[in-house]
């Protein structure tokens, strides 16, 4: 049933459109990434030359990138879109409580998921590795950037592909493109509506069936970013362990949420908070979302059931019953 209700949806956002849109397709950032727009196709070269430019900034495996450097060096004179996305992931921590710490990197090279060979780590390593965790102590001056004890090292997976959707839709719309779909992974970047006008129509995937989806907002310029434990996990043992850590113990978050999907208008917060609401479980994510200094929605699918916050109320449709939290 729900992916009979996700191909109407589907065939409704194409029919609705009286032209095909240009369309890319390709890799980068570790994940596959799709760009439909409504205009002159050089305006996507640009865009996935954007997304392509940055990535050689950001990740941590490519040599020469910023990140690489900052963590084999301690010290750096950044880029500015490096310093950029340090200086709001920096942000995003404090309003976080540290739930979000782009520092996490020692932990994650323990756990083997930089060479694609995860397997739990030994507590005395996982002990060594977490006394390098700390925001607090990446130091940032305008452009540039230091690690206050050796070997800390700083990773932007959480973060990286929505500061890209972000620079890739401003391309665009220089480009004077005002219709576009961007999907960086699952971070997704609606740039303007479709351009019969209506909304975007983003489904959200089911956790237990993460082919289909079991709900669907609708969105116009803004970010729609889910992180979720079914996207990447191994099985170890007989248990399950997925991708997104907990700054505190090191072991991946388990505060019985599922999924969280966050609609922003920035797509570096969209990104980071969605992470950081991961992390901190429904009500702590809850009281993130009241006291936020940038303002954004959600939905969290939990063990239990489905709550989303009031902004949402009729933008978000599902067949299941849900909980709206209210400020």
């Amino acid at each position: 049933m729900r992916k009979l209700i996700l191909c109407v949806l589907l065939l409704s956002v194409l029919c609705s459109c009286s032209t095909a849109p240009v369309r890319r397709e390709f890799f980068a950032m570790d994940t596959v990434i799709t760009l439909e727009a409504y205009g002159d196709s050089a305006a996507l070269d640009a865009a996935q030359a954007e997304i392509l430019r940055l990535e050689q900034l950001f990740s941590i495996g490519e040599p020469q990138s910023d990140v690489a450097r900052l963590n084999a060096q301690g010290t750096l004179t950044l880029s500015s879109e490096t310093a950029a996305l340090l200086a709001a992931a920096r942000e995003i921590s404090v309003a976080s409580g540290g739930a979000l710490d782009v520092t996490i990197g020692p932990v994650v090279r323990l756990w083997g998921w930089y060479d694609g060979s995860p397997t739990v780590p030994e507590a005395a390593e996982l002990t060594a590795a977490l006394a390098l965790v700390d925001y607090e102590r990446l130091r940032l001056e305008g452009l540039d950037a230091a690690l206050e004890k050796p070997g800390m090292a700083v990773d932007l997976g959480g973060i990286a592909k929505g500061f890209a959707a972000g620079s890739a839709a401003k391309v665009l719309h220089d480009q004077g493109v005002t219709s576009a779909l961007l999907n960086l992974g699952g971070n997704i970047r609606a740039v303007g509506a479709k351009p019969d006008g209506s909304p975007w129509i983003v489904g959200i995937a089911d956790p237990q069936d993460p082919a289909s989806y079991c709900c669907t907002v609708e969105a116009m310029d803004c970010a729609v970013v889910t992180s979720g434990d079914y996207q990447r996990y191994f099985t170890q043992d007989g248990q399950t362990y997925h991708h997104i850590f907990d700054p505190e113990t090191g072991f991946p978050a388990d505060t019985g949420l599922r999924s969280v999907t966050v609609l922003c208008e920035d797509d570096t917060w969209a990104d980071g908070l969605s992470t950081a609401l991961f992390v901190l479980g429904l009500q702590d994510g809850a009281a993130l979302w009241r006291s936020c200094p940038v303002d954004f929605e959600a939905v969290f699918l939990t063990d239990d059931g489905i709550s989303i916050t009031e902004g949402l109320d009729g933008r978000f449709h599902c067949s299941e019953d849900y909980e709206v939290i209210a400020r």
